[in-house]
């Protein structure tokens, strides 16, 4: 499904168009490459391979650059529902996120920055973001709590007169082993008694080399590294740096968390649906080349039927998530809760079923390096614990569908 506008279509059809000259006849190369250069488990080794940077300035070049950005300048200035056919094209690859400079955490790092960052952060921070000369971490989730509830936070960002203070250990930072990370935004409570719940927490911009700051460890996906990538666990110790560094000011986190999150819930679903369809195309290859009993092997066993089944899925998934990234253009992301919780259900559930179907027709051959299904059924089952898990995401929906019918929670009568 193409985008509506013939600016969305004009950028489409140029990356649908790059994807297939420029990226898919090196991908298998380009990561067996990636797998030799990346073996140690030192991450301050890690390097990507000469393709990656080639293949970046072309898309560069090409005008193909930053285009999940609603800016005519900095972006493509595509609305929510016209980029997403074109995060579907770029989810069939493993890597087309990163040579468009696409990818989380830094789109959502970028949108955060530019929809909320003073002008001073701007240039320090989102310029070189935009250009694709730094990679940035969004560090948020904690080992010792259930970051399931974000309230649950115990790094803190203490403002200390021109400066804020910041303590805690983080982990599950995507993007940490990557050799461009200059960034990191931390996420930390800054206890407030005068303001709500959702006023006790702040975003703080965080050079990674700050005193205090110490990449403990990358962490394993699956028994990979994910290099050069990488999830890592980073900790801050007594890190001190100015209080201009707060993106909106001490207390605002949890609002800006929504804005970040709303479109970049879009991305990862429709990134999901590309490679659900990427998968789904590979099982009808492999099952209609492959023999036993004297059939192809995807007419046994039911396998006609789970082919079916699958494109049911993905459709039902697309036209859900295209509903919600037209419901946010038009409404924003508040009335699109329902939606949006809803696709972040759905996507990652589509793209792990699909998965795990061309894994079993492939057989020994879907679960090892030679095929991008192990990557994408890694992908699917992280993103059912990423940005919020299936249960959080449930609940709210519930909880959204019983305050429609005038069951949701009642303020507290005023004491005055």
């Amino acid at each position: 499904m193409q985008p509506t506008s013939q600016r969305g279509q004009d950028f489409y059809a140029r990356t649908q168009a790059f994807i297939t000259q420029e990226i898919e006849p090196i991908e298998a190369n380009f990561w067996q490459q990636c797998h030799k250069l990346n073996q140690s488990d030192d991450w301050t080794q890690w390097q990507w391979p000469e393709a990656y940077q080639e293949l970046r300035d072309k898309a560069r070049k090409a005008g193909l650059w930053n285009m999940f950005l609603p800016d005519d300048e900095l972006g493509a200035g595509l609305s929510v529902t016209d980029y997403a056919p074109i995060a579907e094209l770029t989810g069939r690859s493993l890597i087309a996120p990163h040579i468009f400079n696409c990818n989380a955490p830094d789109s959502g790092n970028m949108e955060l920055l530019w929809r909320y960052g003073t002008e001073a952060q701007k240039a320090r921070w989102l310029t070189p973001l935009i250009e694709g000369k730094t990679r940035s971490v969004f560090c948020m989730t904690e080992p010792e709590v259930a970051s399931s509830d974000a309230t649950n936070m115990q790094a803190t960002a203490i403002v200390d007169g021109e400066e804020i203070v910041l303590n805690g250990r983080k982990w599950w930072s995507s993007g940490l082993g990557d050799p461009a990370v200059d960034l990191l935004i931390f996420m930390a409570y800054t206890p407030d008694e005068s303001k709500g719940r959702h006023q006790q927490h702040s975003m703080v911009l965080v050079p990674n080399d700050a005193e205090g700051v110490t990449i403990e460890r990358m962490l394993q996906v699956f028994g990979d590294y994910d290099a050069p990538h990488g999830h890592g666990e980073v900790s801050f110790d007594n890190v001190r740096v100015p209080i201009a560094n707060v993106i909106g000011g001490p207390g605002m986190g949890f609002e800006i968390a929504q804005g970040r999150l709303g479109p970049g819930r879009i991305h990862h679903c429709m990134r999901c649906i590309g490679a659900a369809e990427k998968a789904l195309e590979m099982a009808i290859d492999r099952g209609m080349s492959r023999t036993a009993f004297g059939k192809p092997i995807l007419q046994l066993g039911g396998n006609l039927e789970r082919i079916a089944e699958a494109r049911i899925k993905i459709d039902q998934a697309r036209l859900l998530t295209l509903y919600a990234a037209q419901k946010m253009d038009e409404q924003g992301t508040k009335a699109a809760l329902t939606e949006i919780s809803a696709i972040k259900v759905v996507a990652p559930t589509v793209l792990q079923e699909v998965v795990d179907m061309a894994m079993q027709l492939h057989g020994g051959m879907g679960v090892c390096q030679d095929t991008m299904l192990p990557g994408f059924y890694a992908q699917a089952r992280a993103l059912r614990l990423a940005d919020g898990p299936d249960e959080v995401h449930k609940t709210m929906i519930a909880k959204l569908e019983l305050k429609k019918r005038g069951f949701g929670r009642k303020k507290p009568p005023s004491s005055s």
